[in-house]
């Protein structure tokens, strides 16, 4: 009987330990978007790898940009933030409170989706609509049948 209570102490310990780490990763302290440029997006750590990011903030144009540091968990939200590199983009985000060590990320703030941006706004009530891509040529349909 007292070896039971020698197991049980343990097993009771990382089952806690189990259900900590799994409602810190599924549970968000907040999320929302964040807008600007990517500029840089690298996969970094020793045994756990993650993407780790910075988005580059510019509230004015001639205004030194504040800087957004991200993690991203997701290989194909990895490869779509790659793809629009150089863009304006908007990122959805969710912080994550309580997960301990580097091998979550170096940072709170993982990113889950991205969209990019068709417009920039200059100040409140000014937006300067980014021109659309030129469509492909086609040729004039026929107005004249004989």
């Amino acid at each position: 009987m007292r070896a039971m209570k020698w197991l049980l102490v343990p097993l009771v310990l990382v089952g806690l330990a189990v259900l900590y780490f799994f409602g810190a990763v599924n549970w968000s302290y907040s999320d929302g978007e964040r807008a600007g440029w990517v500029q840089q997006l690298s996969r970094k750590g020793w045994v756990c790898k993650t993407w780790e990011g910075e988005l580059a903030l510019v509230s004015l144009p001639g205004s030194t940009p504040e800087k957004f540091r991200f993690t991203i968990w997701d290989e194909a939200t990895a490869d779509k933030v790659n793809l629009v590199m150089g863009k304006r983009v908007a990122l959805h985000y969710e912080q994550k409170v309580g997960l301990p060590g580097s091998c979550f990320g170096d940072t709170r703030y993982y990113v889950t989706g991205v969209r990019v941006q068709d417009e920039i706004s200059l100040a409140p009530g000014v937006i300067v609509p980014v021109p659309a891509q030129p469509a492909a040529s086609t040729p004039p349909a026929a107005a004249s049948k004989p």
